[in-house]
């Protein structure tokens, strides 16, 4: 049985089914809670940017995530 961690909460998933119950963001894995929770702060400042740059959207998930993992919360 191969048994994962949430990087953000540290939670412990068993029979974790990527995409599903488990995401892989830049270098970090994280729990379905965790990555609801860090979508939903960076959703307005995904809208409030014009024009759109893929580049920008990975800075500004690695940041993210990023701050979320030292922080250990979503």
């Amino acid at each position: 049985m191969v048994t994962i961690t949430c990087d953000v909460c540290k939670k412990k998933i068993e029979d974790f089914n990527p995409g599903r119950n488990f995401f892989f963001y830049s270098n970090f894995s994280v729990c379905e809670d965790c990555k609801d929770s860090l979508e939903y702060q960076i959703k307005p400042q995904v809208r409030a940017k014009d024009p759109y740059a893929f580049d920008w959207y990975e800075k500004v998930v690695r940041d993210t995530f990023g701050k979320a993992v030292q922080k250990g919360k979503a």
